[in-house]
């Protein structure tokens, strides 16, 4: 498994655990509206921090992939010179 997607099911667990914990107590329910908020907002916290350790990721894999990419044009291009060139030698 993914260090992402362990992050992602370890932060809806947690979401998860923490909704059921706070409808179970004995609360009024302005103070239940209180703590889910409260909650909700370490939750969107939490969310936004593995959004952004994803995104770098992503970031530099397109990076890599994009270097490459343009290695591998490069080299293919140098080859197709270089066939055309002894094709051309040898068919004169």
């Amino acid at each position: 498994m993914s260090k992402g997607k362990f992050a992602l099911g370890a932060l809806l667990g947690a979401a998860a655990g923490a909704v059921a914990g706070i409808l179970s107590a004995p609360k009024s329910g302005k103070l239940t509206q209180a703590e889910l908020k409260k909650q909700a907002k370490t939750l969107e916290t939490e969310a936004e921090k593995v959004v952004k350790v994803a995104k770098k990721r992503v970031e530099s894999e397109v990076k890599t992939a994009t270097s490459k990419a343009n290695d591998i044009k490069k080299r293919a291009t140098n080859a197709a010179k270089d066939a055309k060139k002894s094709f051309n030698t040898k068919t004169k």
